[in-house]
């Protein structure tokens, strides 16, 4: 294929993006999965908006996606929230939602499907698909599948101004993967962003 050719069409696919929180030494959740440490105030509320409005598709495993069905399908609704809140929950609520679970999700939440396992030729049908972006929160298992892969095409990292000294890794186990900054950003709270693309192992 000319390289050229083959740029264009790799600009036009769907892009597999993932985007978590994680602090200073690394850990995106403590030990025991908690994430009270995020750093969230209305400035990255505006941001994580403008980011979901990118993105028609969510992947989960299965621990993030019962975090995420326990609270986002009714938050629509609950005006105690921030409106950034609700609309993060609409947006969630209308876009395609795939778990990767081996056991039966008794959810009813919109939209959602279920998948046994990554599948490298479902991923990449997905992928190719008509559609907006595709995102991935949490789910760290998921991620380290992924990025073997190399099915990931973007990490998004908000980099949070805390050392937890303990917790659970995104990437303890993977093959070297190479990454090149594309954009970066600091807000008030002390977060910064830290956007990568996937370039060669």
């Amino acid at each position: 294929m000319n390289s050229n050719i083959g740029d264009w069409y790799n600009e036009r696919m769907r892009k597999i993006i993932m985007f978590n929180f994680v602090t200073v030494d690394g850990y995106f959740a403590g030990s025991d999965g908690n994430i009270d440490w995020h750093p969230v105030d209305k400035e990255f509320n505006d941001f994580a908006v403008d980011f979901i409005k990118q993105c028609d598709t969510a992947l989960f495993g299965r621990t993030t996606y019962d975090l995420f069905a326990g609270f986002w399908p009714t938050a629509v609704n609950d005006s105690s929230l921030d409106p950034e809140d609700r609309i993060i929950a609409q947006a969630l609520n209308d876009m395609d939602k795939i778990v990767i679970t081996h056991r039966e999700v008794a959810s009813d939440w919109s939209n959602t499907i279920v998948w046994d396992d990554v599948d490298i030729e479902r991923v990449n049908e997905l992928k190719q698909g008509d559609g907006k972006n595709i995102v991935i929160y949490g789910s760290g298992t998921i991620i380290k599948q992924l990025t073997d892969m190399g099915l990931i095409d973007e990490y998004h990292f908000i980099v949070a101004p805390i050392i937890l000294g303990e917790g659970k890794s995104l990437f303890e186990g993977n093959a070297r993967t190479g990454l090149e900054l594309i954009d970066s950003r600091v807000f008030k709270s002390g977060n910064v962003l830290l956007d990568y693309k996937t370039t060669s192992k």
